[in-house]
């Protein structure tokens, strides 16, 4: 496994932000994680904008992924849909293009323009989804059901993290489990093998957490 050099930047970030922290954790699930990813500490303009351009890194990375439009998911997914298409019309890389974005509301509105739908149209379209991390999958399942009503296509999916961690009646991950039931890509800026691999590598008191993290992996990972 080689980490790419945005990959080490985003880790070295995540930590600096307290965005990825290190300690004991209890999840929704009842498992005792040694460590948390919170997206929410994502708070700053500065924050925003480098956490665009990481997003944008995984996307460049694969030139498989074919889309028209970006869409965030309500709540999570709507500031870092749009810090993700400014970095991608700004990278200055090969893969530089201005694209579209959109966002759903929670609640449709029924005056003004009216709709659940915020900016671009997802009709006849291929939708990116952009969010957080994927724990159980329910809000892509929920950005699908929204994608699919639209008379759209998802092209695929972008999160920060995978955990690669199986549920609890399941030796899947819930990515996992997206990419065999539906057929789409789901790309993440880091994985939890990325954290370990770069924990280990700074040595110390971070080198010190990549054993907690492997037993962890050994206990919960998926196949």
């Amino acid at each position: 496994m080689v980490l790419e050099q945005y990959q080490r930047d985003f880790i070295s970030f995540a930590i600096a932000d307290g965005v990825l922290s290190f300690g004991e954790f209890t999840l929704k699930s009842g498992r005792k994680s040694p460590y948390f990813f919170n997206a929410g500490k994502f708070n700053s303009g500065a924050s925003l904008a480098k956490i665009g351009q990481y997003y944008a890194a995984a996307i460049s990375s694969r030139p498989d992924l074919e889309f028209d439009v970006v869409f965030g998911p309500a709540y999570k997914g709507i500031p870092l849909c749009a810090t993700t298409v400014i970095a991608l019309a700004t990278t200055g890389s090969e893969r530089q293009r201005d694209v579209l974005y959109s966002f759903n509301r929670k609640e449709a509105k029924d005056h003004g323009e009216g709709g659940s739908i915020v900016g671009a149209a997802l009709k006849g379209r291929r939708i990116l989804v952009v969010d957080d991390v994927i724990t159980a999958g329910t809000a892509i399942r929920e950005s699908m059901d929204i994608i699919r009503e639209a008379g759209a296509t998802l092209a695929g999916v972008v999160v920060a993290i995978d955990r690669q961690e199986k549920g609890r009646e399941s030796s899947l991950s819930a990515i996992q489990e997206i990419e065999r039931q539906h057929g789409t890509p789901v790309v993440a800026v880091v994985t939890l093998g990325n954290v370990v691999e770069y924990l280990q590598e700074q040595g110390g008191e971070l080198g010190a957490m990549a054993g907690a993290m492997e037993a962890y992996r050994r206990e919960y990972g998926a196949e």
